[in-house]
């Protein structure tokens, strides 16, 4: 499928609203098509100097339109997609494009799982100190939390690319499981250090077990 293509530093995944400010008259040309022939286009992830895999989009609503031209526009991600080829300029264009394939994302994630992570998902705001409303595990995926539990760009530019939901669920468990594990440590060392100068209880010890 050829897609219009707007490479941005960022990483959108399927079902999160995308807020964009256009500013370039290529960009412009692009909503404009968009609005008058209900095309989407995708949003390719430029990492390492490269694009490669992206997130199409669809035009939701233009916010607001500015004197300039310049508009603020609200799109939805949708699917998750691989660059075949890419051109600079789509024929009569002043947008990129390019050829993609739509990744075979799979749901097979079990609620065992969808639990697991979501308690290791509250634990971590808990060390943190940060407000954590419950969400029922069966409305839970890896995408619907994925910007707010410590991923790098590069963490999120690997967890898109994961067809999987079994796959991409063990992949945020494990970054939260070394997460946590740092946060108990750095906690634990910020109480030796408050404890500093305080009189401490020592249990006294019994020569007797020593052995040489």
């Amino acid at each position: 499928m050829k897609l219009p293509l707007f490479p941005l530093q960022s990483v959108f995944f399927p079902g999160e609203t995308v807020p964009l400010h256009v500013f370039e008259e290529r960009y412009k040309q692009l909503i404009h098509d968009c609005r008058n022939e209900a095309i989407t286009f995708g949003i390719p992830v430029f990492i390492n100097n490269m694009i490669s895999f992206g997130t199409e989009v669809q035009l939701v609503e233009v916010v607001t339109t500015y004197e300039g031209g310049e508009m603020d526009v609200v799109c939805v991600a949708r699917q998750v997609f691989r660059i075949v080829s890419f051109e600079a300029e789509m024929e009569g264009k002043l947008y990129a494009g390019g050829d993609v394939e739509f990744l075979d994302m799979q749901n097979d994630a079990d609620d065992k799982l969808r639990k697991e992570v979501l308690q290791k998902i509250e634990e971590l705001y808990g060390l943190m100190d940060v407000p954590f409303t419950k969400i029922p595990s069966k409305q839970f995926n890896s995408y619907l939390l994925a910007h707010k539990m410590g991923l790098s760009f590069e963490q999120e530019y690997q967890l898109l690319k994961i067809p999987k939901e079994t796959d991409r669920l063990l992949f945020i468990k494990d970054h939260l499981e070394t997460t946590t594990s740092i946060l108990h440590e750095v906690n634990r060392t910020k109480a030796m250090i408050e404890m500093n100068g305080h009189f401490k209880n020592f249990d006294p010890l019994d020569f007797k077990d020593f052995k040489m």
